[in-house]
């Protein structure tokens, strides 16, 4: 297929400036109304539905849709859905969920954990986050170095780009806490929504139209299960569900809701938002593979949205998606990187360490975990090779070790705090070991041959049943707190 003329890197370096500067801006807008710790943490509880509704979007939508996601629907065609569509079966869940956490309204996961088991629940819960999240932002910063390195291919190469995109993130993080990184998300969502779905009918033109689409690719690129077992279709959708029904980063949201129902409203928005543009990328990926079958984004089919921004759109809309999926993809780093900043503040330091510590020492030792946090990611960065295969590792151990407990504090009146405890280990054992072949050498071959999320979901869950039904009930106390008016 032919492709436009040669892009003017120019344009593209000026979109990305222009973005740069209007995110520092709004971060710095926000800082001297960043004062306490209920400011840094949760924007002073003060979130109205539209502000959710995309800052959800963002933090949702990033590398792992348009990277790991396109990457799979360049190689597999539609059926790479089926990662997006645990995402939007866990929405349909969430949407009856959100009430329930904002009336709960605390500052993070382990504050949840604590409260419905005990401490030692929620320092495990931690643990989970903190590799989970790290492992999440460190391929936004993969993603954001392919950029830079597309743009200025003769100065910036993809490593160089991760360390320039990780100084960023990092800086942008620290600066004003949840409030800058909820009020950027209104403008990134709406320019990455605008611009993703403008660029889709374009690049199918490019690709000489669907007929012309459907006769270049296989016929499994456009069948329901693909080339993928269904085995392999549920290790796509599972982990992205159960990530999608304990994400911190989501409840830390509603956390700053405003209401209740501001709370529940965003999820319908946020539901009509992720359907649309998750199934817009896959196809824009699908699309791109007729467009770019060989050469580089064949080497690294990652790069293939921003890929074709460059080299299969009118200058104007390729600079235009360029910036706002580089956006999307800082939005997300930011997300997740502040997030496990959080639960070191709140569940390790004021919890253990500093209980009473001023507002004013709080924020500076927040903005210190950002930094060491930013680089542990940025390690991971340099080491990771597949962004598909860090994404599902990193939705996978928050999925087994997080999600079964997550949703039984709210469901379930008999769950106690060894079951968590238990189910909460084996999840992210099973998760961190699972790739270990001294460890799979014993393991019956039909569950060896699969992805860790069957075997560590199987693991959790059978850990907070049993052990659970073999010690006495929690606390009245405790169970009241997740069923008021009862």
């Amino acid at each position: 297929m032919s492709t436009l003329p040669a892009p003017s890197h120019a344009l593209y370096a000026g979109v990305l400036g222009v973005i740069v500067l209007a995110l520092l801006t709004v971060s710095l807008s926000r800082l001297k109304k960043t004062k306490t710790k209920a400011d840094y943490l949760l924007a002073g509880r003060s979130l109205p539905a539209f502000v959710l509704v995309f800052t959800l979007l963002s933090s949702w939508i990033g590398s792992g849709s348009l990277l790991g996601g396109a990457e799979n629907a360049y190689n597999h065609g539609f059926a790479a859905l089926w990662q997006a569509g645990g995402g939007w079966a866990g929405l349909l869940l969430i949407y009856f969920i959100a009430p329930r956490a904002r009336k709960f309204a605390q500052f993070t996961i382990p504050d949840l954990l604590e409260a419905r088991y005990n401490q030692t629940a929620r320092v495990l819960g931690v643990i989970a986050i903190l590799f989970a999240y790290t492992a999440i932002t460190s391929y936004q910063l993969i993603g954001g170095g392919d950029i830079l390195h597309l743009v200025f291919p003769a100065l910036i190469t993809a490593d160089l780009g991760k360390y320039i995109v990780a100084a960023f993130v990092i800086a942008f993080t620290a600066i004003a806490g949840m409030a800058s990184v909820a009020y950027m998300d209104v403008v990134i969502g709406m320019l990455a929504a605008i611009t993703l779905i403008l660029a889709l009918p374009f690049v199918l033109h490019a690709a000489g139209g669907w007929s012309a689409v459907t006769h270049a690719l296989p016929a499994t690129h456009f069948e329901v299960l693909g080339d993928f077992s269904l085995p392999q279709a549920f290790e796509l959708f599972l982990p992205t569900m159960l990530l999608m029904l304990g994400n911190q980063s989501m409840y830390q949201k509603f956390f700053s809701a405003k209401s209740e129902k501001d709370a529940r409203n965003a999820v319908v928005g946020w539901i009509i938002g992720t359907i649309i543009l998750e199934t817009v990328i896959v196809a824009l990926a699908v699309f791109g593979s007729v467009l770019f079958p060989s050469g580089e984004v064949q080497q690294r089919p990652r790069e293939i949205i921003a890929y074709t921004a460059l080299h299969g759109l009118p200058a104007w809309l390729g600079a235009l998606l360029m910036g706002a999926v580089f956006a999307k993809i800082i939005s997300t780093a930011n997300n997740y990187l502040f997030s496990p900043a959080t639960n070191l503040v709140n569940d390790v330091f004021t919890r253990y360490l500093a209980p009473k510590a001023s507002n004013k020492r709080v924020l500076i030792v927040s903005r210190l975990i950002v930094v060491l946090l930013g680089i542990w990611a940025l390690y991971q960065a340099v080491n990771t090779h597949s962004v598909l295969a860090k994404t599902l590792y990193a939705y996978t151990i928050y999925s087994a070790a997080l999600t079964p407990v997550i949703l039984a504090a709210f469901y379930s009146r008999r769950a106690t705090a060894q079951g968590a405890v238990s189910a909460i280990a084996a999840g992210t054992l099973v998760t961190f070991f699972w790739d270990v072949q001294a460890v799979k050498q014993h393991v019956p071959p039909i569950l060896a041959q699969r992805d860790a999320i069957f075997p560590a979901l199987i693991a959790a869950v059978v850990c907070l049943i049993v052990v659970s039904a073999l010690t006495p009930p929690p606390r009245a106390a405790q169970v009241a707190l997740f069923f008021p008016g009862d």
